[in-house]
């Protein structure tokens, strides 16, 4: 039976019987918060007032309890949710945060349901009172817990002075979140404040960006800020910051400056606006950021004209000012398109000063204008360092000079000649290049001696020996070896001086050991020309005495050719040794003009067999592609001067001699030949002899060559003899290939047998031979007729007589002893293949038909008369058995 008491004060509670042993406990233990919370989740079903006063009970008894507060908070909390904010019981809750904080103060956690208490009631100022207890109650270590939801009540309410008091406050302890704030500075139209803030970040190096921005990033951000607000950002100063970021961040100077610029374009400084233009477009250094920056310039120049031809029109009458205004505005903007090359070239020239290439573009662009020319020249000469010229620098004084001379101005051109000449170049020929132009200017003003006396000055050597190779001497010093110079003195010498002094500048260049092979052909010509012949000859010996194979063949070629038209023959012995002497060492590759014109000579000059044996020689001395043109000519000249008897040894030597594919057409050749001669059985072998070499699927046109000639001067004999050396040549290459194939399957595979073996079902030419000996030999075997039980007639080719080895399939050809019957009814060993081709049989069947057509009477089948082949026709091509017999 429940029981009830009434609290003065408070409303009536209720025990049951089951409370009671809850009670007992707790009067026996009221300190603990075991039983309290055993007791509250007994009734944790009851109505509200009765769980709040079981909770109130508990915190008299244990005010330190956090576990007891925490829980009777929250449901405090849960017991209001969804009421109106007015509701009186919200302050109930309100005191009982105060009355935990009393005990409670060093906890984060009811301070943070405190504070989010209090802002879902809309209370500002208490909401901020509260937060700014609660940050000074905890320590330090828990603030980071209580800002996050500080600011952003701070930021979802309108009191911006309040926020940023807070903001300034939260970047002492944590600086790292400046961006936020910056962020929030530009939502709230505190412009100068953000830029004054972004300003000290970006100057802070230590400075790590939350967002992943870098450095740069933000600078161009402070960038963008500044120079699109000009109004409203007053603390700072533009101008430095931003020429501060130019030397800082060079490989974005287009950007800078156009923001500098920007800048003052919304500030209205229109004319501090253009000289800022004009300052970037003349020191950037790059293509890109002069791009940027010129047509942001060309932008400007045009809105800004445009502008003012509006206001104009907008007037009723237009003053005389006006028109002025608008016509220098429009002459400004014409005049900044104009100079876009010449700015560009000058940025190229920022960008490598030393380029003499944009130098000479540079100078094309002042085209028509002297005075800028001059300047330009005047200042490329000066700035370009010839240690790290990019181009020929010999080139800029050359067209500077050029320049002077076409203009009339010769004085001023060798002045700048002269300054040009005591450059240290890099290299010798580029001031060998300045005395040449010098001196190819005073030829074109017809001051020809003052042109040999420069070549004088030039070739004149120093005070001490100077190596020309030597990079530690000035190029001056190394001039006097420079080749260009004294070919160009001795052009002048040839053309304007006399013999000797010509003679003495080319005995020079030899001395020297400067002379090239063209140099000493030039100095023979030029002795030639002057009938110095036996001089001529002289240099053209010194030219070969200072170069070798394969430099001197022009002078050999040279000096032969012109020995050979000024003595012809009467000077014979002596050509045959200039002949000898050059061909001791030439190459194969340049030996073929040598020796024809060594045959040549001794063709018309010389002697008959000397010519032979000159084509000899060429015939062996050449390059192996061009020994069978020279066995044409060896062949036409032994024709023409011996007969063409002559020419059966050059033809057998050619045969030995050259690639197959040459000896195959020197064969057919020597066998025509043969065959005009009447020598049939002579050309008959020589087609034999060739056969070796020719396969029938590779060279068939040499097979229908001799069949056309057994055809015109054959019988059936030889038109059998010769498909009878046709078929064994084609079994030769069979074989070769055959065997290559099975070596390249065995290694493959490792496994044994014939190409038909390896493809049963393929029908080759083997297997069909095979089989119709198989069949031929079981007929033989039944009927006994035939030869090895083989049955041939006359007409019939010769069939194949074999037998099955183990009566499978022919693995490999296998020779044996058998015992055959000879013709003499005699038995003879011999070594017996069962798988050849008997070729005999057909001619003996043959022979055993003209028999017996000759006892029938047969008048066409005549004994054919038989002589013997003279062993001369053969050459060294003499069969072993003919030599025997």
């Amino acid at each position: 039976m429940p029981t009830s008491f009434e609290v003065p004060g408070e409303i009536e509670i209720v025990f049951d019987e089951d409370d009671l042993a809850y009670e007992e406990e707790i009067l026996r233990n009221p300190f603990s918060v075991k039983h309290w919370l055993r007791y509250i989740e007994h009734k944790k079903d009851a109505p509200k007032q009765v769980i709040n006063i079981i909770y109130e009970r508990a915190l008299k008894e244990l005010p330190g309890s956090y576990k007891l507060w925490y829980n009777y908070l929250k449901l405090r909390r849960r017991q209001i949710k969804g009421r109106c904010i007015t509701d009186p019981s919200y302050e109930d809750v309100n005191n009982a945060f105060e009355r935990a904080l009393v005990f409670m103060h060093k906890m984060p956690r009811i301070w943070l349901d405190y504070c989010q208490l209090l802002v879902d009631q809309k209370r500002v100022t208490r909401t901020r009172q509260v937060f700014d207890r609660s940050l000074r109650a905890l320590p330090v270590t828990q603030h980071h817990r209580i800002w996050p939801l500080y600011l952003e009540f701070v930021r979802s309410h309108h009191s911006h002075e309040t926020a940023v008091r807070v903001f300034r406050r939260y970047l002492k302890l944590c600086p790292e979140d400046s961006e936020d704030y910056i962020e929030y500075l530009i939502s709230i139209g505190r412009l100068d404040e953000a830029a004054v803030k972004l300003a000290s970040i970006v100057n802070r190096e230590e400075f790590v960006s939350k967002h992943g921005k870098s450095n740069h990033q933000l600078w161009n951000e402070l960038c963008e800020l500044i120079s699109k607000n000009p109004d409203k950002v007053r603390s700072l100063c533009v101008d430095a910051i931003i020429r501060g970021g130019l030397r800082r961040y060079t490989d974005q100077l287009g950007h800078l400056w156009n923001s500098l610029a920007d800048y003052y374009v919304r500030s209205g400084l229109f004319e501090r606006a253009r000289d800022i233009y004009e300052e970037a477009i003349q020191t950037v250094t790059t293509v890109r950021d002069f791009t940027q920056v010129f047509d942001a310039y060309a932008q400007f120049e045009e809105l800004s004209l445009t502008r003012r031809m509006e206001e104009v029109s907008e007037k009723p009458i237009s003053t005389e000012e006006d028109e002025v205004e608008l016509e220098l505005r429009l002459a400004r903007f014409e005049h900044l398109m104009e100079r876009r090359l010449l700015l560009l070239n000058s940025v190229l020239l920022r960008q490598n000063p030393h380029n003499v290439h944009e130098w000479h573009k540079r100078v094309k662009l002042f085209q028509g204008k002297p005075h800028e020319i001059i300047n330009t020249y005047t200042e490329a000469v000066q700035t370009v360092d010839p240690q790290l010229a990019v181009g020929k620098l010999h080139s800029l004084w050359a067209a500077f000079a050029r320049f002077y001379e076409d203009n009339g101005q010769i004085e001023d051109a060798r002045i700048v000649l002269e300054k040009a000449t005591h450059v240290t170049y890099q290299k010798v020929d580029d001031l060998a290049s300045i005395w040449c132009q010098w001196a190819e200017m005073e030829i074109r003003n017809e001051n020809y001696e003052e042109a040999v006396r420069l070549m004088q000055r030039a070739t004149a050597p120093p005070p001490r020996k100077v190596a020309y190779h030597d990079e530690t001497e000035t190029v001056q010093a190394r001039l006097y070896k420079s080749l260009k110079v004294w070919s160009m003195y001795a052009d002048l010498e040839e053309s304007f001086g006399t013999f000797k002094s010509c003679k003495a500048v080319y005995d020079r260049i030899i001395d020297l050991k400067i002379a090239t092979p063209q140099i000493i052909i030039n100095y023979g010509l030029f002795l030639e020309e002057h009938k110095y012949y036996e001089e001529a000859f002289r240099a053209y010996e010194k030219g070969i005495a200072l170069f070798k194979w394969p430099n001197v063949y022009d002078i050999w070629n040279t000096y032969l050719t012109k020995f050979l038209k000024r003595y012809g023959g009467t000077k014979l012995e002596r050509a045959r040794d200039l002949f000898e002497q050059c061909l001791e060492h030439c190459p194969a590759k340049f030996a073929k003009a040598l020796y024809l014109l060594y045959a040549k000579l001794e063709e018309e000059h010389g002697l008959a067999r000397h010519a032979m044996a000159v084509y000899e020689r060429a015939t062996k001395a050449v390059l192996p592609e061009e020994q069978f043109e020279l066995f044409n000519i060896y062949i036409k000249k032994a024709a023409e001067i011996y007969g063409v008897a002559r020419t059966r040894q050059i033809y057998e030597q050619a045969i030995e001699i050259l690639a197959e594919e040459h000896a195959r057409e020197m064969c057919v050749r020597f066998a025509q030949m043969e065959t005009k001669l009447g020598e049939v059985d002579r050309a008959r072998a020589i087609y034999a002899h060739c056969s070796q070499i020719c396969d029938p699927r590779v060279a068939p046109e040499f097979w229908q060559t001799w069949k056309e000639f057994e055809v015109r001067h054959g019988n059936e004999d030889t038109m059998r003899e010769m498909l009878r050396i046709k078929r064994s040549v084609q079994a030769t290459y069979n074989t070769q290939v055959n065997m290559m194939s099975a070596q390249m399957l065995s290694a493959a595979g490792q496994v044994s047998g014939t190409v038909a073996d390896l493809a049963p079902g393929a029908k080759d030419g083997m297997r069909m031979l095979e089989a119709q000996a198989m069949a031929a030999a079981t007929v033989g075997a039944g009927g006994g007729g035939g030869v090895h039980g083989v049955e041939m007639d006359a007409s019939s080719r010769a069939k194949p007589k074999a037998t099955a080895a183990g009566g499978g399939n022919i693995m490999f050809v296998r020779g044996e002893t058998t015992q055959e019957q000879g013709r003499d009814g005699k038995e003879a060993n011999r070594v017996v293949n069962p798988d050849e081709i008997d070729i005999d049989d057909e001619d003996e069947e043959s022979e055993g038909d003209e028999e017996e057509g000759g006892e029938s009477g047969d008048e066409r089948d005549l004994p054919v008369q038989q002589k013997a082949v003279p062993s001369e026709v053969f050459g060294g091509l003499l069969p072993s058995t003919a030599k025997d017999s």
